[in-house]
């Protein structure tokens, strides 16, 4: 694919992952090209359907928090890195949960970037655990849990924050 191409592309599905994330399924297309900065017709010779746009948008989403989580599991301090990875994630699920409601569940190529995804946590996990900064007993099915429960959390950012420190400590091998 042409650098171009890739570029409108790559605004396309970070456009789609925003007005998709505001505003449910009543999301156009239309407003994901406005927001991009291209054509309509641009944006369906990549996504020929709403589907597809919806589902890339959920796939890249998973990947690059995969890749952060890949990144983040060769940290110097394990412990702090699967915290502020835990801290990600709460902040990105409620549009990552948005986009999966306008997909209509996770099948296909969403569902195998979300496996990808759930593998590198639980890798960033099992690192946190081994130097003894994590419980070991926490699997990565709890923090699941923990993290979309946060993420449905609605109310005082400062609050849901909070809460996400609560948890972290309550996770953490060293509580008081």
């Amino acid at each position: 694919m042409r650098s171009d191409a890739q570029a409108n592309r790559e605004r396309v599905l970070a456009a789609a992952e925003e007005v998709f994330a505001e505003a449910g399924d009543a999301g156009s297309t239309e407003e994901v090209a406005r927001r991009a900065g291209v054509g309509i017709g641009t944006v369906f010779r990549h996504f020929p359907t709403k589907q597809l746009l919806v589902e890339a948008a959920v796939v890249r989403h998973f990947a690059r928090l995969g890749e952060q989580a890949g990144e983040l599991t060769g940290a110097r301090d394990p412990g702090a890195a699967f915290r502020d990875f835990v801290r990600t994630m709460v902040l990105g699920t409620p549009a990552k949960l948005a986009l999966v409601t306008v997909l209509g569940g996770l099948t296909g190529p969403a569902r195998a970037a979300s496996l990808e995804l759930r593998t590198a946590v639980a890798a960033l996990l099992v690192r946190a655990q081994e130097a003894g900064a994590i419980r070991p007993d926490a699997s990565v099915d709890e923090v699941y849990v923990l993290i979309r429960a946060l993420a449905q959390a609605s109310g005082d950012p400062a609050v849901v924050t909070r809460a996400v420190d609560i948890v972290l400590d309550g996770l953490s091998s060293a509580r008081p």
